[in-house]
């Protein structure tokens, strides 16, 4: 049954306050009614403080390997769920630190096989459009002079290796979304995310961005987990969330690869950063560490056929803003350290 839209549609941003999704709330609450679900295994309330205010925007502390009852939740009555419904659900639920990612094995594959379906049974429920953000991952990791993938290459993935629970988990919740979207015929669509960087990344999370901005703030050395030639795509967030606002409207469109595919060497961008932040920090090789190995570079044609997508935001643009606010975010740190 049609629902009744009030005034604005009714959007549920499930990861909602980590790194991508809190800036994916910063933009729906601009025309939509945005219910944020996280449980704070990697986001971060700090990323959605200064929408807490806003009356369009309501945040829900929930696992979503749980099954989700909006309707039940009392905070939720000006949003008029049980009439309304819900119009549009972003899944970014997914534990993503790689600092603490071995601690979250099981959460993994939590998030990668209930917490989806439950997401989707949402969806199902009020005939929702449905977006899952995966990722590059799933073609796996090593380029083997591949070139550019499309989203019709198959990729290998070691589904017993040490990052099975997220690699291989991945792939599992891309099988789930299409074979829900193919059995309920539901508006369900896959983002498959190449590296993203920009503000609200966490610092000291062994993330390579956000450490090179935190040792060259204090001069320390800066550490890229490869060689010289270590390099890889990189595409600022609100390019990715752009690309997300655009797919979710397209019914046609059901795997897009979003990402830059411009290769960048990670020394070059420690250069920037040290020049960014005045430092005197050296740059250091050590070997590749499990979590942060050389990804395939994407194929986005079918991103720019079908959404008229492009990232646009430069390298320098986006590593400066990306400096100013990790520089804020390790200043406030430091200062809370003081009066503890």
């Amino acid at each position: 049954m049609q629902k009744t839209i009030f005034d604005r549609k009714n959007v549920l941003v499930l990861g909602g306050a980590g790194f991508i999704g809190s800036h994916l709330c910063d933009e729906l609450v601009k025309d939509s009614k945005v219910i944020c679900v996280d449980n704070f295994s990697t986001g971060d309330e700090k990323n959605i403080d200064h929408l807490l205010s806003d009356q369009n925007f309501k945040f829900i502390k929930h696992d979503m390997s749980e099954p989700l009852d909006l309707e039940s939740m009392p905070e939720l009555e000006l949003f008029k769920v049980k009439f309304q419904g819900i119009q549009e659900i972003y899944n970014l639920a997914c534990p993503t630190s790689p600092k603490h990612f071995n601690e979250q094995l099981i959460d993994n594959l939590l998030a990668n096989s209930y917490a989806v379906k439950n997401s989707l049974d949402v969806a199902l429920k009020y005939s929702a459009k449905y977006l899952h953000f995966s990722t590059s991952v799933v073609y796996g990791h090593n380029r083997d002079g591949r070139g550019k993938l499309s989203e019709e290459y198959m990729g290998v993935v070691d589904f017993v290796s040490s990052r099975s629970a997220y690699d291989e988990g991945k792939q599992f919740a891309e099988t789930m979304v299409i074979n829900y979207r193919r059995v309920y015929n539901l508006d369900a669509k896959i983002m498959r995310l190449f590296r993203t960087y920009g503000p609200r990344m966490k610092l000291n999370d062994n993330q390579m961005i956000p450490d090179f901005v935190s040792n060259a703030l204090d001069d320390k050395d800066l550490i890229i987990f490869g060689d010289e030639k270590f390099s890889s795509s990189l595409c600022y967030v609100s390019d990715v969330v752009d690309a997300a606002m655009k797919m979710i409207q397209k019914p046609s469109v059901e795997i897009l690869n979003i990402g830059s595919d411009i290769d960048v060497s990670f020394t070059n961008i420690a250069k920037k950063i040290i020049n960014l932040t005045d430092s005197k920090s050296a740059i250091k090789h050590q070997p590749e560490i499990f979590f942060v190995s050389n990804l395939p570079l994407p194929d986005i044609s079918k991103a720019l056929d079908q959404l008229g997508w492009l990232p646009i935001v430069t390298l320098d643009k986006g590593l400066e803003k990306t400096v100013d606010d990790l520089r804020a975010s390790k200043g406030v740190k430091n200062l809370s350290n003081v009066y503890k």
